[in-house]
């Protein structure tokens, strides 16, 4: 009997120091598919790259890693237009994964309780990002809502006022990391303030610096061929052009596209008059990232000092500003 107990004993302390396992391992179920492809993708700067692939088998799949933190990631198989968004966590998670609706359900994750129960409403008008970052102030959900919607939404000051709500425990979250420097960004680049200088090329590949155009009023017009409401607004922008381009003032289109065809077929299709300007990076352009750019269409109007005199003019309040500091002729 001794025997045995010792053998148990020896049996417990060995499993006993077995480390738990560490990483993520994801139990995936896609609806309706028993075969095909899973990609695993990490989503950085408004854009998703594929970190890894799994097989369906019967309607399985799995992922197996390690994440430093709670990370958004998404799923996607080739017959989805874009991927379902989820936290990543160091965990077992069991998944479903609804191709056809394009939508995830995470079972037994706190994190993504708050995610996907917002997922729905955070692009609404008056959805209230103050109020969930009270209520959830340790949440890299709440923490990640703010980062990615709402710091061309809300001013400055109330973008730091619910800042300041967050936990100091996601000061090494990166959505945290990056919400302080566009804060400090935004800083720099409000009314009043000298706009930043830059140099980019033009559709020949020359490059064009924004001091060339010092002496003019000048709108810095952040746009893209792949944006609709961009496209929707260039019809209103030409018209201003036209009303006032011999009032000293014109035009420089920064383009965030990265197919110089379709950026150069949208300046022709919406005649778009003036100067253009790219590095065809998208959303890795360092021009955008300068001025605190986070959503496009976006619009600075600079004096012919480069100071910049207004932000975010667009529709009639572009031809009313305008029209009020313009010289008249």
């Amino acid at each position: 009997m001794k025997r045995i107990m010792m053998c148990a004993l020896a049996a417990c302390c060995l499993l006993g120091c077995q480390e738990a396992p560490k990483g993520y391992q994801i139990q995936g179920e896609v609806k309706g598919k028993t075969d095909g492809v899973v990609y695993l993708k990490v989503f950085r700067n408004k854009m998703f790259f594929d970190v890894d692939t799994a097989e369906v088998k019967g309607g399985k799949f799995t992922f197996e890693g390690e994440v430093d933190q709670p990370l958004l990631y998404g799923l996607a198989t080739d017959e989805m237009g874009y991927p379902v968004q989820f936290f990543l966590e160091n965990k077992a998670m069991p998944v479903v994964l609804d191709e056809a609706n394009e939508r995830i359900e995470v079972k037994d994750s706190p994190v993504n309780d708050i995610f996907l129960s917002n997922a729905d409403r955070i692009q609404e008008d008056g959805f209230n990002i103050d109020s969930l970052v009270s209520k959830y102030p340790e949440s890299p959900a709440a923490a990640f809502y703010l980062y990615r919607y709402f710091t061309y939404k809300l001013s400055l000051d109330q973008l730091k006022a619910t800042r300041a709500k967050l936990s100091p425990s996601l000061a090494n979250s990166p959505y945290v990391k990056d919400l302080d420097g566009i804060i400090q960004t935004l800083e720099k680049v409000q009314i009043g303030q000298v706009a930043p200088e830059f140099s980019l090329p033009d559709a020949d590949g020359n490059p064009v610096a924004l001091s060339s155009f010092r002496g003019k009023y000048v709108l810095i017009d952040f746009w893209a061929s792949w944006c609709p409401p961009c496209r929707r607004e260039n019809p209103n922008v030409v018209a201003a052009f036209q009303k006032y381009k011999d009032r000293n003032f014109t035009i420089v289109g920064i383009s965030l596209d990265r197919d110089k065809a379709k950026w150069l077929k949208a300046i022709e299709d919406d005649k778009l008059e003036w100067t253009h300007l790219s590095d065809l990076k998208y959303w890795d352009s360092e021009i955008p990232a300068l001025y605190g750019v986070r959503a496009i269409p976006s619009n600075v109007l600079l004096d012919p000092e480069g100071v910049i005199i207004a932000k975010d003019i667009r529709e009639e309040a572009l031809h009313t500003t305008l029209e009020k500091v313009l010289p008249k002729k």
